[in-house]
């Protein structure tokens, strides 16, 4: 049920509304507009709430039809707009994350955390928990990994954000990343949702590799019923019977995403192709389609990758790759950060 307050429902009004529901044993989840409160309460039945009708401040009380509450656009009209380091994502900028699939050295971390600032990339991304789908594939440098990833960020001064695998390790991985990555083999990894749910970083949502979008949502929903409002979804290809590509982009998962939620929407065009001679045209239409920001790799030697280099940018392939998107994010009505002077 959702508790919808008049548009000049005062701060006093709205006090009074949750205490009252909070005295019937509720949890209630207010959520501030532009326009006008609503309160969530995933709880009650409508009976339960009848008697609030009638007090000041409240226009209605309705039911939340669609089968995710609080992720879906009856809850909150207004899109969300998520804040890491001093910008945030989900509002007119289009924003880049980039980095090694995998931080495999020091080294290798730093010279590409470098190039993705001097290029004008917004994030750092790389993996210290690596799952793959041999055990015999690189797995990771864990918390030495996470360690590199905090010394980027120190000289760089680009929030970083990094894959979570196991519920366990959400304090750990918690402390030194600025965003936290589900990726699409935990979509659906229940306790996984939970733990992070319980976190108040930014988190973004990968979809599995064979999930609807309803079921993305509704895993979303796990996080933002635990408390984490700061969610963002992530489209990276789903499995089909197509061969030319690692896995087919979805693109128009955003359009049909932002119809029925209001979390932002990240694309990933590396997972999604598996190869660099498409990734910078679906990074072009990522933005064209209305995507909020994107999420790809670069390294500083492909070649020698130890996972993913078939579908890495080179450095000289990243530059130009940011050039091209500042016209098409232009005639989006997008910005992109300014690129530093070099």
């Amino acid at each position: 049920m959702i508790v919808v307050m008049k548009e000049n429902a005062t701060m006093a009004e709205l006090g009074q509304v949750l205490k009252a529901l909070e005295d019937k044993g509720f949890q209630p989840r207010p959520n501030h507009g532009a326009q006008r409160t609503v309160i969530g309460i995933m709880e009650a039945g409508e009976g339960d709430l009848l008697e609030l009708a009638n007090m000041a401040g409240v226009e209605q009380i309705s039911p939340l039809s669609s089968k995710f509450k609080m992720v879906s656009k009856d809850f909150k009209s207004d899109p969300t707009v998520v804040s890491v380091a001093d910008f945030k994502i989900g509002g007119s900028e289009f924003v880049v994350m980039a980095g090694p699939c995998g931080v495999e050295s020091t080294e290798q971390l730093l010279s590409t955390a470098r190039q993705v600032k001097a290029c004008g990339g917004r994030i750092l991304r790389g993996g210290a928990y690596k799952p793959r789908t041999s055990p015999y594939s690189f797995q990771g440098l864990r918390e030495e990994g996470l360690k590199i990833l905090a010394q980027a960020r120190n000289e760089t001064g680009l929030p970083v954000i990094t894959e979570i695998i196991s519920p366990e390790l959400v304090p750990l991985v918690a402390r030194y990343s600025d965003i936290l990555q589900i990726g699409s083999r935990n979509m659906q990894n229940y306790a996984l949702l939970e733990a992070v749910g319980k976190e108040r970083k930014p988190v973004m949502l990968k979809r599995g590799l064979m999930s609807t979008i309803e079921e993305m949502l509704l895993a979303a929903e796990y996080l933002m019923s635990g408390g984490n409002t700061q969610v963002m979804l992530c489209e990276r290809g789903i499995r089909t019977f197509e061969k030319a590509t690692r896995n087919t982009l979805d693109l128009s998962a955003v359009s049909v995403i932002k119809s029925m939620s209001h979390l932002p929407v990240i694309v990933d065009p590396s997972h999604a192709v598996g190869h660099v001679d498409y990734v910078a045209d679906m990074c072009r239409a990522s933005v064209a389609s209305g995507a909020d920001g994107i999420i790809i790799e670069t390294h500083p030697n492909p070649a020698e990758a130890l996972s993913d280099g078939p579908q890495s940018l080179t450095f000289s392939a990243f530059d130009e790759l940011m050039i091209s998107l500042r016209p098409v994010a232009q005639a989006m009505g997008r910005n992109m950060v300014e690129r530093p002077e070099k």
